[in-house]
């Protein structure tokens, strides 16, 4: 507490003024966290007085991903008591804290943003905004936390995550002037390379970049040991439909909202099982606590599994997009899911449930293809912040006329396809990379599998998205591990399917 208090007053967060008549002060507590590095030790005791943009998901893979194929390093640095340096333009007056001493009357009149304020993150993102743009960053139109600065020598970026900020690029001697820049305007730490950033373990080698929840999943199950005891190799099983019924246990919506959601970060394996769950955390019952537990299970049997960005990958976009049609009994809606890769390294994915039913499945497959397409289009143009080109083809038309009630969808994705350097291709359903996030769960490769694939990139767009999957995980465990869809029985059929199939 003495070292927040110091802080406090170091920035001239309050001035100690009488109470003006008609004025009810804040009141204002202490809040204790205990921070951790990534091994589990103990790093810092925190004390904290109790709407910033942040940076996306998919940028924050974006820029491991092209960090790693360009061979920069990426720095970490932190900023201490982040808040404290917003400009605070509203009069409030507060309670002084608890154990410190203040005149009879009097209060803290608030000069500068302070934690729990509604004012807080946004004054603290607008000065670190100011400081940056005065270096000669730029904003990204595309993602207000990501800032770029660009000259012939190199290009610099900057990626803000509230108080966390990654920092990379191939212009080594202006990172440098930026860090001391930085450093002069705010109480920096400079952490280092990469390697803990907002509860992911960051590991670095000549290969890539990889990236895994281990410690985060580890703390999870030490929690819950008694309830896991039995690991599960698959995470889901489609024999009943969920339907909303009284609410069972409170624990379990706050293991969904806390435990589970946050692991979609770097687990697309479980993005269908949030996505289901997530859907009955108002009202949980004991059928979705057992699947939650299964979930866990799933987990404690595959732990050490991580995304995988290969230094090796090329810089080209692929994206793959599915639609299952009228799968929930409840309201017969249908759901879509894609993913996007960059080179080999996958990038952005996601499972949703349409908002409308769907009266075909071709009118489903145009849904989830549009969300894919806005992703793409929105990727490419976050990708030119990088410095990443995308190379113009000649896209294919969509060939079929649709009904008028999805007329919106139908124009847009024609628009976007004609206009804009993206190709449309049509894959096998068998093979078709969505379907292993919609219908099973997770493929489960072997490192030496991985390799064996790896190798197939240059037979076709097909065999290129094949070895995309696999490429993009790794799999810690020497065993050879079986994987299984519900529309293929064996591992050869699959990979026979990639190496037969053209676009």
């Amino acid at each position: 507490m003495a070292e927040e208090i110091a802080a406090l007053e170091h920035t001239g967060t309050w001035d100690i003024v009488p109470l003006p008549s008609s004025t009810a002060p804040i009141t204002c507590k202490w809040v204790y966290k205990i921070k951790t590095r990534s091994d589990g030790s103990i790093e810092r005791y925190k004390a904290r007085l109790t709407f910033a943009p942040v940076a996306h998901r998919t940028t924050v893979h974006t820029l491991v991903a092209v960090a790693s194929v360009r061979r920069w390093a990426i720095s970490q640095l932190d900023v201490k008591n982040a808040f404290l340096h917003g400009e605070l333009h509203e009069e409030v007056y507060m309670h002084p804290p608890p154990v410190y001493t203040v005149p009879d009357g009097h209060v803290c009149r608030l000069r500068r943003s302070l934690y729990g304020l509604m004012q807080a993150p946004r004054a603290w993102f607008e000065r670190f905004t100011s400081v940056v743009t005065a270096a000669g960053f730029v904003a990204s139109q595309h993602d207000p936390a990501l800032f770029v600065h660009t000259l012939p020598r190199g290009r610099t970026l900057i990626l803000l995550y509230v108080d966390d900020m990654l920092i990379t690029g191939d212009d080594l001697e202006y990172i440098a002037f930026v860090k001391a820049c930085l450093s002069e305007q705010f109480h920096m730490s400079v952490l280092g390379s990469l390697s803990y950033f907002l509860g992911i373990e960051v590991s670095s080698t000549s290969d890539g970049y990889y990236l895994s929840q281990r410690k985060y999943i580890q703390d999870i199950l030490t929690m819950l040991v008694s309830l896991i005891s039995t690991p599960r190799t698959l995470p889901w099983i489609f024999t009943f439909a969920f339907v909303p019924q009284m609410a069972f246990l409170l624990r379990i919506r706050l293991a969904i909202a806390i435990f589970i959601v946050y692991l979609g970060i770097t687990r697309p394996d479980i993005s269908y099982d949030i996505h289901i769950l997530s859907q009955f955390m108002s009202a949980p019952t004991s059928i979705h606590y057992g699947h939650l537990l299964r979930i866990l299970r799933y987990l404690r049997g595959n732990i050490d599994q991580c995304l995988f960005f290969s230094s090796s990958s090329s810089l080209q976009l692929y994206a793959y997009s599915d639609a299952t049609r009228g799968t929930d009994p409840s309201d017969f809606k249908s759901i879509s899911t894609y993913c996007v890769f960059l080179g080999s390294s996958l990038i952005s994915w996601k499972t949703k449930k349409q908002t409308d039913v769907a009266r075909s499945s071709a009118e489903a497959e145009l849904r989830a293809l549009a969300c894919v397409t806005a992703e793409v289009t929105w990727l490419q143009w976050l990708l030119a912040d990088f410095g990443v080109a995308i190379t113009s083809s000649t896209p294919d038309p969509v060939k079929h006329q649709l009904t008028k009630h999805i007329g919106i969808d139908c124009f847009f994705i024609r628009i976007v396809w004609f206009l804009s350097s993206m190709c449309l291709r049509s894959c096998s359903l068998q093979i078709c990379l969505p379907r292993v996030i919609l219908e099973l769960n997770m493929v489960f490769f072997s490192p030496n599998s991985v390799l064996l694939i790896h190798h197939e990139f240059e037979g076709g767009f097909i065999n290129m998205g094949c070895a995309l999957l696999a490429a993009s995980w790794l799999i810690s465990s020497h065993d050879v591990q079986q994987f299984s869809i519900s529309s293929l029985n064996a591992a050869p059929a699959f990979f026979a399917a990639c190496n037969n199939c053209t676009p």
